[in-house]
C-alpha cells in the first residue's frame, strides 16, 4: 500500500522534520478528492492513513532515539525498593536542617558506603580526607556497622593503585582529589572501568597547572576523565553534592560502571549552605537493599576459593569486540542514574533530573551549564522574569545522553543556544561541553547558532551581571562566538562587556567581613552561620575568599542571609548591608572603592582601630570618607586588638568582632546571639580548658563595652577628594615597570582588571619581585636596643622571611647614615676591623610574628607599633642599610653567625607568619 501510494523515502535522522510531514502530505495528497466518490476511495482512504501510521512508525523505530521533545521512559524505582525506602524514611525519620559544606557532605557519604578510603590530600579535597580520617580516629562507624580503614599514601598515583586493589578483591572503596591528583589516577581508572567495579571517586573540581598553578576550581581536571569509562555526575550547590554522593554509590553498584561525582573545588566544595543531612541509619537501610548488588560485586573479587585470571593481554584479533561487548552497560547508566534520583526523591522528596531545564516553557535563548555557575544564572532568571529565556543544567555528563537532552530543551521555540564551560580546551574547536551539547542538537535538526562560551576558569566569580551579557549576546545578531565573561580580553576580543547588576532575593542580607590570615575572622564567621542557620528559619550561606599568601594573607568573608532559598554562588558584588575592617592596614593599601563599593545606601560599617572620632578625620583616606558620606554609612568603631590584649586573647579579635556582628546585625535578638554564641564557644574551646574558655567570654562582653559609634561630618565627607593618589606606594627608587603594572594590580586586589595582554604567555615572570610588595601588614615589627644586643645574629637566623638582617657599615657610611641610625662597634675578630654592628627590620615587609624576640638571648628586640617605627625612621633606615654593600665575603657561611651576612636568595615569600620551614630554605641559599 505504502508502495502504491508513493510514500517517500525514510530519511536520517538529522531531516526528521521535512520527512516526517512529507509522509503526512503525501498520505494527504492521495486521499484528498477521493473519498468522497465511492466506496473503494473511502477503502482507499482507510488504506492510506493505515500505510502513513506504518511509515511513521517505520521511520521512529529505524532511528536511535526519540524525536526532539519527547522524554525517553523514565527508569522508576522497583516496587521493592521504593517500599524499602518508604519503610526507611518513616522508621528513620527525616534529616535535620544545618550549615555543611560540599566537602564535608560529600566524604560524609563516601565513608558510610565503602569499606576502604585511599587518600593523598590535594587542595581543595584536603578537608574531606581530613574528614575521613578523623571520623576514623573517632571510631565512628559506617553503614555495615564497622570503622573504615582510612589510608594515606605516597601519592595520588597510590592512592587510586589501592582503591584498584581493594576493589579487585571484593572491598568497597573510594577516594577524594583534584587536579594533578586526579591527573595521577587515569591509569587506574581507565583499569577500574574496563573490568566494570563499581565505585565513586569524590572530586571537588580544580585547575591543571599549565603556564601556572592554581589551588582554585574549575573543571578542566574532570574533562580529563571522559575518557576513561567513569560516568561522572556533576553536583551544583552544597545540597545536591551531598544528593548526588549517595545516587553515585547507588547508581555505580546498580549498573557496574564507576563514578565521578564530581562538583566545583571552593565555589562548592568549600561554600557553607544550611542544607538537609540524613539520618544515619539511611545509610545502612540503603545499603542494605543494595545487598544483591554488594554480594555480587564481592563475588567476583579475586580469591582463591574461585580463582580466576584478570589484567590479560589481548590482540588484534578480539580487543575491539572486548571493548564493545562493555556498551549495554553504559547504555543502562542514565536510566539507572534516573533511578537513583528516585531513591534520593523517596527519601527526601526532592526531585532531580539528568538534565534539569529551568525558566520559560517556550524561551528562544537557552544558556546550558553545569556545576555551581547554574546557581547564577538561574537567580538571574528568577529576578528578570524574562520569557524568553531559559537554562539548561547538566547533571549526568557522561555518559551523555542525547534523548534526555534534546527531550529537556524547549525545541519548538528554541532560537539560540549559549554553551558556558568552566574550562579551556586550547587545541579543539570547543570545549568537551560545547562539543557535546553542539553535536546533539545537530543530530535534532537544530539549525539556529549553538555558540562556544568559557568562564570562571581558576574560581573567577561569574556574576549575574556576565549572565545578562551572555543573553544578549545570543540575542545578538551577530553574536561573538566564541565568547568569553569575567576578564578583558583586548588581543583575540573574545570578551564580553559586563556591568554589576542585583539580583538576590528582596529580604536577603549580605555581610563581607575583611580579616588577615590566622585572626581567627573565618572561624568566627563559620560559628556565625551555625548560630544562625541551626536558631532561625532563614537560608543561610557563607564562603571565603583568600589570597595565595596563606596565615597573613587577605582574608574576605562573604554571608548571606535570607527568608528565601539562596542561590547566590557568586561573590557579593552590590547590595552590602554590613562591611567590617578587621585589618585596619587595609585602608591605606587597598582602595575605597573596592572596599566599600559594594555597600548599599546607609550600610553599616565596622573599623577595628584604634583612632577616635577625630582622629579618624584625618586617618581615614579621603576617597574611603568620600563614599562614607555618599552613602550615609553608619559608622562603628572599636579597637579590637586592644581589647584581645586586656583579656589575654593576644592577637586573635574573632569572637570580639563576632559579638559586634551580632549587636548591630539584628539578624538575632543581641541577648540571643550572646547566649548561643558563648556556648558556640564552650564547644569549640571546650579541649583546650576553662581558662580559654573563660577569656574567651569575657572578650565577648567586653567587646559592647568597647563599641562605640562614629559621629561624621557627611556632608563634609562626601565632598572629599576621590583621587587615588593616595595610595601609589611611595619607594625608595622606581621598581620595575612588571611591578607598577602587574604586581602591585595584584597585591591590592585589582588582578581581576588586568588585561589579557599584560600577563605573559608561558607564565614566566621575573625573580626578586617580592622585596617590592611592601605589604607593611604588621600591627607591630622588632626594634633593635643596640646597648642589649650582642651580635649573635639569631634573630636574623630565625626570621622565616628574611625581613630583619644585620649589616656592618663603615665609619664613612655611618657618617652618611640617617639620623638615628644606631650602631655600635663590631665584635669578633679581626675581619670585623673597623667596622660598626646593626640590626635593622623592614618596616614594611615584616609580618610581626615575634619569632625574633622569643629567640633573641638578651630581649634586645621590642616589638614596636608600625606607625610609631616609621615615625622613628626604622623605613629610612633599612632603604639606606639595604644600600651598603654586602661584606659577606668576609666571613664563614658555614656558621651561624657568618651565614647571616650573606645575601639570602629567598626573602619576603609568601610563607605564613612565623613559618618554621622558611628559615631553613633561607639559610641553604646563604650557605
Amino acid at each position: 500500500l505504502a508502495q502504491a501510494l508513493s510514500v517517500p523515502p525514510i530519511r536520517t535522522r538529522s531531516d526528521s522534520r521535512s520527512s516526517a510531514s512529507g509522509v503526512f502530505s503525501t498520505v494527504a495528497a492521495s486521499m484528498s478528492g477521493k473519498h468522497s466518490h465511492s466506496m473503494s476511495a473511502g477503502i482507499a482512504g482507510l488504506a492510506a492513513g493505515t500505510a502513513a501510521a506504518l511509515a511513521v512508525k517505520e521511520y521512529f523505530s529505524s532511528t536511535p532515539s526519540l524525536p526532539a521533545g519527547r522524554a525517553p521512559e523514565k527508569r522508576a524505582v522497583e516496587p521493592k525498593h521504593a517500599e524499602g525506602l518508604k519503610a526507611a524514611r518513616k522508621e528513620c525519620g527525616e534529616g535535620k536542617f544545618g550549615p555543611d559544606d560540599g566537602a564535608t557532605a560529600a566524604a560524609w557519604v563516601g565513608y558510610q558506603c565503602t569499606d576502604c578510603q585511599c587518600i593523598f590530600p590535594i587542595t581543595p579535597s584536603t578537608l574531606m580526607a581530613e574528614m575521613a580520617d578523623t571520623w576514623m580516629a573517632g571510631k565512628i562507624t559506617n553503614a555495615f556497622d564497622q570503622v573504615p580503614k582510612v589510608q594515606q599514601m605516597q601519592s595520588e598515583a597510590g592512592a587510586a593503585g589501592a582503591v584498584h586493589g581493594v576493589l579487585s578483591t571484593g572491598g568497597l572503596a573510594t577516594t577524594y582529589t583534584a587536579s594533578q591528583g586526579l591527573l595521577l589516577m587515569l591509569p587506574n581508572m581507565c583499569k577500574i572501568a574496563g573490568e566494570l567495579t563499581p565505585c565513586v571517586f569524590h572530586i571537588p573540581a580544580r585547575a591543571i597547572a599549565s603556564q601556572a598553578l592554581s589551588i582554585f576550581g574549575d573543571q578542566n581536571d574532570v574533562m580529563q576523565v571522559r575518557s576513561t569509562g567513569f560516568a561522572i555526575l556533576f553536583a551544583n550547590t552544597v545540597q545536591e553534592t551531598l544528593d548526588f554522593a549517595l545516587a553515585a554509590h547507588i547508581a555505580t553498584l546498580r549498573s557496574r560502571v564507576p563514578f565521578v561525582h564530581a562538583f566545583d573545588g571552593f565555589r562548592t566544595s568549600h561554600e557553607i549552605m544550611k542544607i538537609q543531612a540524613y539520618p544515619k541509619p539511611i545509610f545502612k537501610k540503603v545499603m542494605e537493599l543494595l545487598a544483591p548488588e554488594i554480594d555480587a560485586h564481592r563475588s567476583r573479587g579475586l580469591n582463591p576459593n574461585h580463582p580466576h585470571v584478570r589484567g590479560t593481554a589481548q590482540c588484534e584479533d578480539i580487543y575491539f569486540q572486548a571493548m564493545e561487548r562493555q556498551n549495554e552497560y553504559y547504555l543502562r547508566v542514565p536510566g539507572f542514574v534516573e533511578e537513583a534520583f528516585g531513591w534520593i526523591e523517596l527519601l527526601t522528596d526532592r526531585k532531580y533530573e539528568l538534565f534539569e531545564y529551568v525558566g520559560s516553557p517556550r524561551a528562544r535563548y537557552v544558556i546550558v551549564c553545569m556545576g555551581s555557575g547554574c546557581g547564577s544564572v538561574e537567580e538571574y532568571i528568577d529576578h528578570t522574569k524574562d520569557s524568553e529565556i531559559g537554562l539548561l543544567k547538566v547533571r549526568l555528563f557522561r555518559p551523555w545522553s542525547f534523548d534526555h537532552f534534546v527531550a529537556a530543551l524547549p525545541m519548538k521555540t528554541l532560537k539560540a543556544v549559549a554553551v558556558c564551560n568552566k574550562a579551556k580546551d586550547n587545541a579543539a574547536m570547543g570545549e568537551p561541553l560545547f562539543m557535546d551539547v553542539a553535536a546533539s542538537l545537530q543530530r535534532a535538526g537544530f539549525t539556529g547558532p549553538v555558540l562556544n562560551g568559557r568562564f570562571g576558569l581558576s574560581s573567577k566569580d561569574f556574576v549575574p551581571g556576565m549572565v545578562h551579557a551572555i543573553y544578549q549576546n545570543l540575542r545578538s545578531s551577530k553574536p561573538q562566538n566564541p565568547f568569553t565573561v569575567g576578564i578583558d580580553d583586548d588581543i583575540t576580543k573574545y570578551s564580553l562587556d559586563y556591568k554589576p547588576m542585583s539580583t538576590v532575593p528582596k529580604g536577603t542580607t549580605q555581610c563581607i567581613f575583611w580579616g588577615f590570615g590566622s585572626d581567627g575572622t573565618v572561624g568566627a564567621n563559620k560559628n556565625t552561620i551555625k548560630i544562625i542557620a541551626q536558631n532561625t528559619s532563614l537560608h543561610a550561606q557563607g564562603y571565603f575568599q583568600y589570597d595565595a599568601l596563606k596565615s597573613g594573607g587577605v582574608t574576605i568573608s562573604y554571608l548571606r542571609f535570607g527568608p528565601e532559598a539562596i542561590k547566590s554562588s557568586y561573590l557579593i558584588d552590590s547590595g552590602a548591608t554590613y562591611i567590617a575592617m578587621h585589618k585596619k592596614e587595609y585602608i591605606f593599601t587597598i582602595k575605597a572603592r573596592l572596599i566599600l563599593g559594594v555597600c548599599s545606601e546607609g550600610g553599616t560599617l565596622v573599623l577595628n582601630v584604634p583612632w577616635s572620632d577625630e582622629e579618624l578625620k584625618t586617618k581615614l583616606p579621603a576617597p574611603f570618607r568620600r563614599i562614607v558620606g555618599e552613602k550615609k554609612m553608619k559608622v562603628f568603631a572599636i579597637d579590637a586588638a586592644s581589647v584581645a590584649k586586656k583579656t589575654g586573647m593576644g592577637k586573635l579579635i574573632n569572637n570580639i568582632m563576632t559579638a559586634v556582628f551580632f549587636k548591630l546585625s539584628g539578624v538575632l535578638p543581641v541577648d540571643q546571639a550572646l547566649c548561643l554564641l558563648k556556648d558556640a564557644v564552650k564547644k569549640t574551646y571546650k579541649s583546650k580548658g576553662d581558662a580559654v574558655v573563660g577569656k574567651n567570654i569575657t572578650a565577648v562582653d567586653a567587646a559592647l563595652t568597647e563599641l562605640r559609634e562614629v559621629k561624621y561630618p557627611a556632608t563634609e565627607w562626601a565632598s572629599a577628594s576621590d583621587s587615588e593618589d593616595c595610595y601609589v606606594k611611595q619607594r625608595d627608587e622606581a621598581p620595575p615597570q612588571y611591578v607598577t603594572e602587574v604586581l602591585d594590580k595584584i597585591q591590592v586586589r585589582e588582578g581581576g582588571e588586568l588585561k589579557v595582554s599584560q600577563l605573559e604567555i608561558d607564565g614566566c615572570v621575573p625573580t626578586g619581585q617580592t622585596a617590592y610588595a611592601k605589604r607593611g601588614v604588621a600591627e607591630c615589627i622588632p626594634i633593635v636596643d643596640m646597648d642589649k644586643c650582642i651580635q649573635c645574629n639569631v634573630c636574623s637566623a630565625i626570621c622565616p622571611h628574611a625581613v630583619i638582617r644585620p649589616f656592618l657599615v663603615s665609619a664613612q657610611e655611618l657618617a652618611a647614615s640617617p639620623e638615628g641610625f644606631d650602631a655600635r662597634k663590631a665584635t669578633g675578630g679581626n675581619n670585623y676591623a673597623g667596622l660598626h654592628f646593626r640590626i635593622q627590620a623592614s618596616p614594611l615587609d615584616c609580618t610581626g610574628c615575634e619569632v625574633c624576640t622569643h629567640a633573641c638571648p638578651t630581649t634586645a628586640l621590642t616589638m614596636t607599633p608600625l606607625p610609631k617605627a616609621i615615625e622613628f625612621g626604622h623605613e629610612k633606615f633599612w632603604n639606606f642599610a639595604m644600600k651598603v654593600p654586602n661584606r659577606g665575603q668576609r666571613f664563614d657561611p658555614f656558621t651561624l653567625k657568618g651565614s647571616q651576612f650573606q645575601q639570602p636568595l629567598m626573602e619576603f615569600s609568601g610563607a605564613c607568619e612565623g613559618c618554621g620551614e622558611t628559615p631553613y630554605a633561607k639559610l641553604i641559599t646563604q650557605m
